[in-house]
């Protein structure tokens, strides 16, 4: 039974006037009785609407209800969290995530809402390993089977200045890096954007590379910033495998690109994740879902809307088409100077298809090089659909406005590919035998596995070597 507190008391923890309050009670937004002619709030209710509209805080809380779990499930602990989508494929597979660490407001009020028994932290900076255990309600020697998480990918993405590990939000990754090797769980998951492959460690401006500048350092080269994070893991005794896996093969209706790095505390190679599906049905398996399976039949719908300047041009699309379905004067009035700029510019103008997977979530739906449109309506896609198709279940609330909304799905790893970290994992606790798919093509990039990735960073490093000692020789035969 919810304990009932006055208006004024409610009002006073939201923020906001009396007269809202009520006005909210009416609209039955907050739960209340009338008793007499006065409104009582209902307490949770009023907690509830006060996270899901980011007036309450999400406050750091230690996990709950951690000794009474009848059925001992390997446990999970969860860092730059999100809005829980990989996190949610993790507990599908059996894993109980006993601790959330995430650091944006609105990301805090949705796990808040939907995991209120499990612990929730902030910056991972502010943190120990003693605190984490402490927080997630385990003891030294408890034995962590399972650390999982996503750090910013913004310092590794192709589309930004690629600072690695000089910038802030890379820090936080050899933060993630450092603070799992201390718990020392059985095994790691890190998640990032295909852009880690390439990153290098330090980046080296342009303007300073050439004939009249020494070679580029290990670290300088292409992939420096993963060959560091991959000798901190070595170093630690932890054996990993890795590759760019599209989340289309695992289920998902949508095609969407990430590196999944699996390290294993034993020193064993973990295997490849195991695809479910296919884009043709190779190997046996179901096609690719389709976004017709997942967003057809979904009644409300709560949305951002195009301007009429973009409309007039998507009246004109059918599903599956884009600007260059236009004719061609309409292309290059839609387009404008883009039209005569370099690159695919497929992200324009783009209905979705009802037969295929959706392209990639972006945190934005109506963003000029990414809009994402309905197959047939003309407007973009609501984040009931961005839900449906990163999986998150109907029911998960999500804090915030509609545009904090968008952002949350928009960032998450859709649930089938957290289920299939999880369920390798998991088979791998239990000893099962873990079915290999072999030359399965999980990407449309090459060199994206360990093997390979390490192969051709191999060749890099000797190429660089190659050139300081032939340039070390000349200089040499120049001064003797």
């Amino acid at each position: 039974m919810s304990t009932l507190i006055t208006i004024k008391k409610a009002a006073s923890q939201l923020g906001i006037s009396e007269q809202r309050t009520r006005t909210l009670c009416r609209d039955g937004k907050i739960k209340a009785e009338k008793i007499g002619n006065t409104w009582m709030v209902k307490l949770d209710s009023a907690k509830k609407y006060g996270l899901l509209t980011a007036h309450n805080i999400a406050e750091d809380h230690r996990a709950l209800n951690t000794n009474n779990t009848k059925i001992k499930r390997p446990i999970a602990l969860s860092f730059f969290s999100g809005a829980m989508g990989l996190d949610l494929g993790i507990e599908k597979a059996g894993f109980e995530v006993r601790l959330a660490c995430e650091f944006d407001k609105f990301c805090r009020q949705t796990i808040a809402i939907n995991r209120p028994n499990v612990a929730l932290l902030g910056d991972i900076n502010n943190y120990t390993k003693e605190e984490v255990l402490k927080e997630a309600g385990l003891k030294d020697t408890d034995d962590i089977d399972l650390i999982v998480g996503g750090p910013p990918c913004q310092a590794f993405s192709t589309a930004g200045k690629r600072q690695a590990f000089k910038d802030d939000r890379g820090n936080v990754f050899l933060k993630y890096l450092e603070l799992s090797l201390e718990l020392n769980p059985r095994y790691i998951v890190i998640e990032n954007v295909r852009g880690l492959l390439s990153c290098p460690m330090e980046h080296r401006p342009h303007d300073l590379r050439g004939d009249d500048f020494p070679d580029l350092s290990e670290d300088e080269l292409k992939g420096g910033a993963l060959n560091f994070v991959l000798q901190q893991l070595r170093n630690s005794g932890y054996a990993y495998s890795f590759n760019l896996y599209n989340s289309a093969n695992f289920g998902t209706p949508q095609s969407r690109e990430r590196v999944i790095i699996v390290c294993s505390r034993d020193g064993k190679v973990p295997p490849f994740l195991t695809p479910t599906h296919s884009d043709n049905g190779e190997f046996g398996l179901p096609k690719w879902r389709k976004v017709k399976s997942c967003i057809s039949k979904i009644e409300t719908h709560h949305h951002l809307n195009f301007p009429e300047s973009r409309l007039k041009y998507y009246r004109l699309l059918g599903p599956g088409e884009n600007w260059r379905n236009l004719p061609i004067n309409l292309q290059k009035e839609a387009m404008g100077k883009s039209f005569y700029s370099g690159g695919g510019k497929t992200g324009f103008l783009r209905r979705l298809s009802w037969d295929k997977p959706s392209p990639t979530l972006v945190t934005h739906p109506t963003m000029p090089a990414t809009d994402l449109a309905h197959p047939a309506e003309d407007r973009p896609l609501s984040i009931e659909e961005y839900k449906r198709i990163q999986e998150f279940p109907d029911r998960w609330e999500l804090a915030g406005p509609l545009i904090q909304q968008y952002k949350q799905v928009g960032n998450a790893v859709p649930l089938s590919l957290g289920f299939a970290v999880g369920t390798l994992i998991s088979r791998l606790i239990s000893g099962v035998d873990i079915i290999s798919v072999n030359s399965f093509k999980y990407s449309r990039y090459k060199n994206t596995s360990n093997e390979d990735w390490e192969l051709q960073f191999a060749k890099l490093v000797d190429s660089s070597n190659k050139n300081s000692k032939q340039e070390n020789l000349a200089f040499a035969e120049s001064t003797s």
